[in-house]
């Protein structure tokens, strides 16, 4: 049988350095856009162990678009207030926005944040390539054309520009190396040498297994000699949390683009406004906990603005040492990636032939990894005894232009508990 991660999406900015000068004579042009995206309640918010149902809403959910144009080559940059989507999503939004504007799919780029307290867009069968849209996700690809398509409407002449910013401050590496024999027992009854979220403060903490990235790129728009179209930033943090109760939110992420907005004075009222949009860089392993030294607790939604508001002040301060440049030229490439998965050990499907079948029993309950997709409660775990070597899909968009290169992706679920890509991280 073959299992698929939902959508894995890349965009690429390649060097400038190394990039040919423009060789169009038009000049480029840029326009932006928001959806709103946010589900009915009621709908189950994921990123937790166990999905529960929104009650409430703190802060709408944005599809935020972002179109360029050089007079050769249209690209639309999408960024979506989600914990991630599926390949089927992404396949019908690209489909409608060929066909209300004409870019070709190979030109879309459409990501998530990786909020942890938005509703699922994954759909009923997240572990295959293609399934039915539900009716969230249909509403979600639709929205996400419209946006392209408003955004295509705004297009006007524009200067671009790169810079970046520093925020160190915010992120740490999540997995530790733990004093030898500290760690405990994993699920499968060994002990590890690294833990994942480790007791803060702990004596047995030696050092972050793995580094962190704490520069914020900049990729900046704006009319000629004018006001600001759109700044689309890009920070390696998983997200930051601590939301209210049954609460649907967009995280750090909506919060940076509100108080960006704000710094540049930007009115609600206007026909063309300026759109902040914040990707979630290479975060991977990369969180906002201080293992060595936690933080006090503190109430709902007040970690995550400050997290925000301080790095909106960075890459405010970053954006008055943009040069800016009258034209570029853009290039795109898509692939779909064909990864394999780890294969499960036969002493691992023993165990879980052993204690899947007793998975609600407390005692049994209690060795099960929480981590799994959908929490220890999820229909995925009684697939683990099923697993075999499969290969899994993903999507990637690349746009070329006169910016430094970075890199940023939204990573997916692979499909079986223990049986995870090498390039992938199961999220938290």
């Amino acid at each position: 049988m073959k299992s698929w991660i939902s959508a894995f999406l890349v965009m690429c900015l390649s060097a400038g350095l190394v990039a040919a000068e423009p060789t169009s004579s038009a000049p480029l042009r840029a326009g932006a856009a928001t959806s709103n995206i946010t589900p009915e309640l009621g709908a189950k918010i994921i990123g937790g162990f166990v999905p529960f149902p929104a009650t409430g809403v703190h802060d709408e959910l944005h599809a935020r678009c972002l179109v360029l144009d050089d007079g050769k080559t249209r690209l639309a940059l999408v960024v979506c207030d989600l914990l991630g989507l599926h390949r089927s999503v992404s396949i019908e939004a690209r489909r409608l926005i060929e066909e209300s504007t004409g870019i070709p799919p190979a030109q879309v780029m459409i990501s998530g944040t990786h909020t942890h307290s938005a509703t699922s867009a994954l759909g009923d069968s997240r572990y295959v390539s293609e399934q039915p849209l539900d009716a969230y996700q249909q509403f979600l690809a639709r929205r996400i054309a419209d946006g392209v398509r408003r955004a295509v409407n705004a297009l006007r002449p524009a200067q671009v520009g790169f810079v970046t910013a520093e925020a160190p401050e915010h992120v740490f590496n999540r997995r530790w190396v733990m004093k030898e024999g500290t760690a405990p027992v994993n699920p499968f009854g060994k002990v590890d040498k690294v833990k994942m979220n480790p007791p803060g403060g702990s004596p047995n903490l030696v050092e972050p297994a793995g580094p962190t990235d704490p520069t914020v790129s900049i990729l900046a728009l704006r009319e000629p000699e004018g006001r600001l179209i759109s700044v689309f930033a890009a920070y390696s943090l998983h997200y930051v949390g601590g939301v209210g109760n049954g609460e649907i939110s967009a995280d750090y992420y909506g919060m940076f683009c509100s108080a960006l907005a704000r710094l540049n004075g930007a009115k609600e009222d206007e026909s063309l406004p300026f759109v902040p949009i914040l990707a979630n860089g290479t975060s991977g392993d990369i969180n906002n906990v201080n293992f060595r030294t936690p933080r006090p607790s503190s109430p709902p939604y007040a970690q995550m603005r400050k997290v925000a508001e301080d790095v909106a002040g960075k890459v405010q301060a970053a954006l008055a040492g943009v040069e800016w440049k009258d034209r570029a030229d853009l290039q795109a490439r898509f692939r779909e990636l064909e990864l394999s998965w780890r294969v499960l050990s036969p002493e691992t499907l023993a165990w879980a032939k052993e204690k899947l079948p007793n998975a609600d029993v407390p005692s049994v309950k209690a060795d099960l990894p929480r981590s799994m997709p959908g929490g220890c409660n999820s229909s995925a775990r009684r697939k683990i005894p099923h697993a075999s070597p499969c290969r899994c899909s993903g999507s990637e968009t690349s746009a070329s232009g006169p910016f430094p290169a970075r890199r940023l992706r939204r990573q997916g679920w692979s499909s079986k508990s223990a049986a995870r890509s090498s390039t992938h991280s199961w999220w938290s």
